[in-house]
């Protein structure tokens, strides 16, 4: 058997990944020795020399080792099956109903660069590096032989493949079944589409949030920004809101809300507009028009460090004119899902944002991601999702 390649830090550059962080930019190698292949099993050390843990690599990418474990243990099927179990052995145990759950959460579940959604009895994956997608066909067994799904589909037809020199597809890996089916969230019916929809299908990691709404819904008028398809929507309809009005761009996603709306008999309290979020907020601003609640949940503003100043703009000109709609006594509930945007930073561009609106904030809740998507300490992109509940004074 040919000797593994080994990947030696540069000294000074050592610290994160021995604080757990998965990942090794090529500006943290010294050298290589040793053959290998792009997506192969690599060791990696220290400056000394000092074994550090064993990962895949690939020169393509900026990230050029994900790292696996850092036990001096062999990478098999095996390796991958432990972590599998363990994964979904966690999601059986904290989660009341494991219908509809993130069962493998890449990084945060040390499987780098794999997402394994389930939709009642199918599965949806994605691997978005290439030392997980040559791994595919034995994670497809492991999961099969885990979960016993009736169907799995494959949804990798995401850019950040790209990065890694990997071409976007997508399509049934098990089975043949209607992409299109019915999942339970919260006591309601929520429609997926797991070939066509956003991401795998659907925004799991909201749904302890979209419950949280409840509380504040009841007899409420409701302003749902960048609704996708509804899932707020649902939870304020549910709670007794007296009329919600949900925001999209897309004529697809607003066609869903009114599909998840009817399927559970709260369409008579709903309307819809389609158009660009900011100028709709800017037109209602403009026509006076008050809202009890106003959820704000927009796609990643910061997609990288560099977009992160035109971000900041963006999120506090939503927050603005949303607090401005607001009466006294009602409540904010603002989302950003960008990991750049970091939580302090998030508050302080919301208070900002209450500064210019003449308008006092109690923070009520500070929420995140739910438990299937988990939060590892040190390795700080896993907290990515911020969901902040306040009233507005």
């Amino acid at each position: 058997m040919a000797r593994m390649a080994v990947v030696h830090l540069a000294r000074g550059k050592t610290q994160r990944i021995a604080e757990g962080h998965p990942w090794v930019f090529q500006g943290e190698v010294h050298r290589i020795t040793g053959d290998y292949n792009p997506g192969d099993i690599v060791t990696v050390v220290d400056g000394r020399g000092t074994f550090m843990g064993r990962g895949y690599i690939n020169p393509a990418s900026q990230i050029i080792v994900r790292m696996l474990t850092h036990h001096d243990e062999q990478i098999d099927k095996e390796f991958f099956r432990k972590r599998l179990t363990k994964a979904w052995q966690y999601r059986q145990r904290l989660l009341a109903d494991t219908t509809a759950c993130r069962v493998v959460f890449g990084e945060a579940d040390f499987v780098p660069g794999l997402i394994v959604d389930k939709f009642d009895d199918i599965l949806v994956i994605q691997a978005l590096s290439l030392g997980i997608d040559k791994w595919l066909p034995e994670i497809v067994e492991i999961l099969d032989e885990l979960i016993a799904p009736r169907g799995i589909y494959e949804r990798n037809d995401v850019p950040v493949r790209e990065l890694e020199g990997l071409k976007q597809h997508k399509g049934y890996l098990r089975g043949e079944f209607d992409p299109r089916l019915v999942i339970p969230e919260n006591g309601l019916k929520v429609v997926v589409d797991v070939a066509n929809g956003q991401k795998t299908g659907y925004f799991l990691d909201q749904r302890d949030n979209r419950r949280a709404i409840r509380p504040y819904s009841k007899d409420a008028r409701v302003l749902d920004c960048f609704s996708n398809v509804g899932g707020f929507s649902l939870n304020a309809l549910v709670a007794g809101a007296r009329e919600v009005i949900a925001v999209d761009a897309s004529a697809d996603a607003l066609a869903s809300v009114k599909e998840n709306a009817e399927l559970n008999g709260l369409s008579d309290r709903l309307s819809t507009r389609e158009g660009n979020a900011f100028d709709i907020l800017r037109q209602l601003e403009t026509a006076q028009e008050k809202f009890d609640v106003i959820v704000l949940d927009p796609p990643a503003f910061a997609k990288n460090k560099a977009s992160l100043e035109g971000a900041v703009r963006g999120y506090k000109e939503i927050n603005l004119r949303a607090m401005r709609m607001i009466p006294e006594g009602g409540f904010l509930i603002t989302c950003s899902c960008s990991y750049h945007m970091k939580s302090d930073l998030f508050k302080a561009v919301v208070a900002d944002a209450a500064y210019d609106a003449h308008r006092r904030l109690r923070l009520v809740e500070e929420r995140a991601q739910g438990v299937d998507h988990p939060i590892v300490v040190g390795y700080d992109e896993s907290h990515y999702l911020k969901c902040l509940i306040y009233e507005v004074l």
